[in-house]
């Protein structure tokens, strides 16, 4: 079958997230046909596996403006904008209902498996950019199909590829041989099933972000839970690759996101008085089994701290390229995320939450008309806001209607986190020997005591699904 003209074309949208919904309405804004290709049986499916975690945005800060209009005539009525929703909040009461609203724009079950231009692998110049792009997908049942869009913006998240536990960024040794013993995931300890798999039991958190300060004060509300009985002998360890410092725990009071904030201030405090010992400046090689058949970490070091019964594993999300690799992408080579963006968002130069807005022009690639928004445009860095996927397609919609006025312009101010400065991923030498109290040495794993010092319900992320930092 020959593609049609390639101005009769949709532009093909992966993933019905909060960021690729949003893209798909922005387009409509514009007079311009998407059609959204959704792997999961319903939009938001990522943000329904973390239902039970809280944001750190507001409603306030997580609705789109021109989703907002578009759900108007349906009779739709915001939440609550000084209120934080669930992740479950969120796709019920404005995720779902969006989509709704779009109809059959959006295709579910859907799984997109490769992107190219029509007749022109990667290696083609002749005549390549005339081409349109040709999507093919898969649905539940397998059968196969492709379709044929004038341009391809993938907002597929990252929320389907969390990093190992291993710091060299592959698996630990054993940790593939351990799978049943170790979860990607903030735990949802309100279900009785998760909750049996942890109470009364010694689990390593590994991490250093929010989702790690959310899995540990729920651990430790679990464990403060004792005399319930399920809760009894509910232990756990904080296993960081950094050394604790001052910006350990993000930026506190100064957070213009008082939520994620609080997030980190609950940390702090928790490390006074709590229930979860804390292991620094270990990066994991290894998981192995003892005798009774629990798990012990091997550090690079050779360090092995005592055995735990789970393992929690929160080192970061990464983009699945894969179904991307016919078509010419420009990427950083560190965090695989567009190079006109990466050196806004590299944690390598700075540990800024800020990032100054951008659109269509640092998301660009070689290959024209294709775009990477939401989280998938962050590559492996961090702190991913739902504000930033919304300007990104607002930004693109308007490129691709021609309007590069709108396109160019700056219509979004984000939050700052209160912390900049220093490497974001790695302690340099002299951070390293401040953590370990001015020694040069390996620092022993001397335990520190962690609390809860506030409600993992108050002050929860994800996103970073995939932090919310909120996934796309």
């Amino acid at each position: 079958m020959n593609a049609p003209a390639t101005n009769e074309l949709p532009v093909v949208v992966i993933g019905a997230g909060p960021t690729g919904l949003a893209a798909a309405v922005h387009l409509i804004d514009r007079g311009i046909e998407p059609l959204v290709l959704e792997a999961g049986p319903t939009a938001a499916t990522a943000v329904r596996d973390w239902a039970h975690v809280r944001l750190f945005s507001t409603w306030g800060e997580v609705v789109d403006p021109a989703a907002e209009k578009l759900l108007a005539p349906t009779g739709w009525t915001r939440p609550d904008p000084e209120t934080y929703p669930s992740g479950g909040d969120w796709a019920e009461q404005y995720l779902l209902p969006l989509a709704a609203a779009l109809g059959d724009r959006i295709r579910l079950d859907a799984r997109v498996t490769g992107v190219s231009r029509t007749g022109r692998d990667r290696i083609v110049d002749a005549d390549r950019d005339r081409q349109p792009f040709v999507v093919h997908f898969a649905h539940a049942d397998g059968r196969e199909e492709r379709v044929f869009a004038r341009a391809v913006i993938d907002a597929s998240g990252t929320w389907s590829t969390p990093s190992p536990a291993g710091a060299s960024g592959l698996p630990a040794l054993g940790e593939k041989a351990a799978a049943d013993r170790i979860a990607y995931r903030v735990p949802d300890l309100a279900d009785p099933a998760v909750r049996a798999r942890y109470a009364g039991r010694r689990t390593a958190v590994i991490g250093s972000g929010a989702s790690a300060f959310t899995a540990l004060a729920s651990l430790a509300d679990l464990a403060d839970l004792a005399e319930s009985g399920d809760g009894t002998g509910t232990t756990g360890v904080w296993v960081l690759r950094r050394g604790l410092s001052g910006s350990t725990f993000g930026g506190g009071d100064a957070d213009q996101l008082p939520a994620r904030g609080a997030l980190g201030l609950a940390a702090k405090a928790a490390v006074e008085d709590g229930h979860v010992d804390a292991v620094t400046g270990f990066r994991t090689e290894a998981i192995e089994r003892d005798t009774a058949g629990r798990l012990v970490l091997v550090g690079e070091d050779g360090r092995r701290p005592d055995a735990v019964d789970e393992v929690i594993v929160l080192t970061g999300l990464r983009p699945d390229l894969g179904f991307l690799d016919e078509l010419r992408l420009g990427l950083d080579e560190r965090l695989q995320a567009p190079t006109g963006l990466a050196p806004l968002i590299d944690p390598n130069q700075h540990s800024c939450g800020t990032v100054y807005p951008h659109g269509h022009r640092e998301l660009s690639h070689p290959e024209p008309g294709v775009y990477l928004v939401g989280m998938k445009s962050y590559g492996r860095a961090p702190t991913f806001l739902a504000m930033t996927g919304y300007e990104q397609v607002r930004s693109v919609a308007a490129a691709l209607a021609g309007d590069l006025e709108a396109a160019d312009r700056v219509e979004l101010t984000l939050p700052e986190t209160g912390v900049c400065g220093g490497a974001g991923l790695f302690d340099a030498p002299a951070a390293a020997q401040s953590d370990a109290g001015g020694c040069c040495a390996t620092p022993e794993p001397a335990p520190v005591r962690l609390g809860v010092g506030a409600p993992a319900a108050v002050v929860a992320d994800e996103a970073a699904a995939g932090g919310c930092c909120s996934p796309s």
